[in-house]
């Protein structure tokens, strides 16, 4: 996949209320500084002018994050009624996400397994805006965080071992895949802030992060896209897979097949505006909070 620019925006969905991209990597999804460009805002302002939306700053509301150097779907809602039906669907963990990665560091030897490590805010001097599993110094306000983890092929990049996998985020902590990978001590192939060291020569044109399958079943639709794999030996001539593990179009069946989250198993049916259960109610301030976010998202600062 080549580098972002305002020409060479790819939609993977499209409908009256919704389009989901697929966003290259190292594009920042907006920025208030004018000299900055490409973004991913104004990408679709050059390809889609008449939808953007004059009452909001950026023109596009956007659904979710993706970090500056992660690729793959991306969800735009198109009106104010979409984004608020979207935006209860993340509230309540409605939402079917997966990713795929290249991790480094010899081999993940089990094909399977759910990385169950709590994620905080990392207070130590020089990694501000990183984050880290709790029990490290400087962790602060850890989360419960978890993360499904299926290991695809196993190979060489740049002759190095690595393994393929596929990540399904069953929490949305900030950075939660790339800290889970490092904390198995296989860290995302690029990744400069959980992985290699700063110095270290030949680093690998990109992170190997790809926002793979996106599904949001809002209460009008059923939003699913699914992009391609940029981790094949065709887009990349280091990545050297010599052993299968797990299909990934397999995987993509049972992805597709798979029900939405049950509401009766901690969250609530699709998009519904009823309160779960044994959760307190929504706060004045909780409100406010996703009435500013249906008026524009604002995004935290990329590392």
């Amino acid at each position: 996949m080549e580098p972002g620019r305002i020409e060479n925006l790819s939609v993977v969905y499209q409908s009256q209320d919704f389009l989901v991209v697929n966003k290259h990597w190292d594009l920042r999804i907006d920025s208030r500084m004018w000299r900055e460009t490409p973004t991913l805002q104004k990408q679709l302002r050059h390809h889609f002018p008449e939808l953007a939306d004059p009452d909001t700053y950026y023109g596009f509301r956007f659904c979710h994050q993706l970090d500056f150097s992660t690729s793959g779907a991306l969800c735009v809602a198109l009106n104010k009624a979409a984004a608020g039906s979207a935006y209860k669907c993340f509230k309540e963990r409605r939402v079917t996400k997966a990713y795929l990665a290249l991790q480094v560091r010899g081999h993940v030897q089990e094909s399977r397994m759910t990385i169950n490590y709590a994620i905080g805010r990392n207070s130590t001097e020089g990694r501000a805006h990183t984050m880290c599993i709790e029990g490290t110094q400087g962790c602060e306000n850890p989360k419960p965080s978890l993360t499904e983890l299926v290991v695809l092929e196993y190979g060489l990049y740049a002759g190095d071992p690595v393994s393929k996998v596929l990540l399904q985020p069953l929490t949305g902590r900030t950075h939660q895949l790339r800290v889970h990978c490092s904390a198995l001590s296989h860290p995302v192939v690029g990744d400069l802030t959980y992985g290699q060291a700063l110095d270290q020569e030949d680093q690998p044109f990109r992170m190997m992060l790809h926002a793979f399958y996106l599904r949001i079943p809002t209460h009008t639709e059923r939003v699913e896209a699914c992009t391609p794999d940029p981790f094949v030996p065709a887009l990349d001539a280091c990545w050297s897979p010599h052993t299968l593990v797990q299909s990934l179009d397999q995987l993509v069946q049972v992805l597709r097949a798979a029900p939405d989250p049950d509401p009766t198993e901690g969250s609530p049916g699709p998009c519904s505006t009823s309160t779960p259960p044994n959760k307190p109610p929504e706060t004045e301030a909780q409100r406010a909070s996703c009435l500013q976010w249906l008026s524009e998202w604002t995004l935290e600062p990329d590392n």
